[in-house]
């Protein structure tokens, strides 16, 4: 088989159907469009209208909503940030910021900030300054010798007390 060989199969695919071609072609004059009304004329879409019937869209609650004003930090497990460090992606030495996550590539994007999470075993001693640190995630590096620095006040969504 050669490249200028290949076709599609017989009957795959069909030409298109001429009309408003006169009434020999049996698709002349209303062109299969039935006579006058809103959808004989060109241009019309009725997205989402079911015959008067209540729409489907309008029958449904409305439910949810979007904070413009949210934090949206990227997620990162302190298994993850052992991995980096096991790669040599990234320096125990050096204090661990957003900053220093992009360029190993543990985050690809600065977002609001980083939450560092509890999942994973962390043997290395570092020193992590994030945006929000969970409990199990400071018990965790604080276990291997490190420290958190958190910017953010608020830990794990929790208000802190006064």
């Amino acid at each position: 088989m050669k490249l200028n060989e290949i076709r599609d199969n017989d009957g795959a695919t069909k030409n298109r159907m001429r009309v408003g071609r006169g009434i020999g072609s049996g698709k002349g004059k209303t062109a299969g469009r039935g006579v006058k009304g809103q959808k004989a004329r060109s241009g019309v879409s009725i997205k989402g209208f079911e015959g008067g019937q209540m729409p489907l869209h309008r029958r449904l609650p409305k439910r949810g909503f979007n904070n413009p004003g949210a934090t949206i930090l990227n997620e990162v497990n302190v298994g993850r940030l052992q991995e980096a460090v096991d790669a040599g992606r990234l320096d125990a030495a050096a204090p661990v910021t957003l900053e220093a996550l992009i360029a190993a590539g543990v985050v690809s994007k600065a977002r609001d900030g980083v939450k560092i999470l509890g999942v994973g075993k962390l043997t290395a001693r570092l020193t992590v300054e994030v945006s929000r640190a969970s409990k199990s995630a400071v018990a965790a590096i604080e276990k291997a010798g490190g420290s958190v620095t958190q910017s953010l006040a608020a830990t794990d969504g929790a208000v802190a007390s006064a």
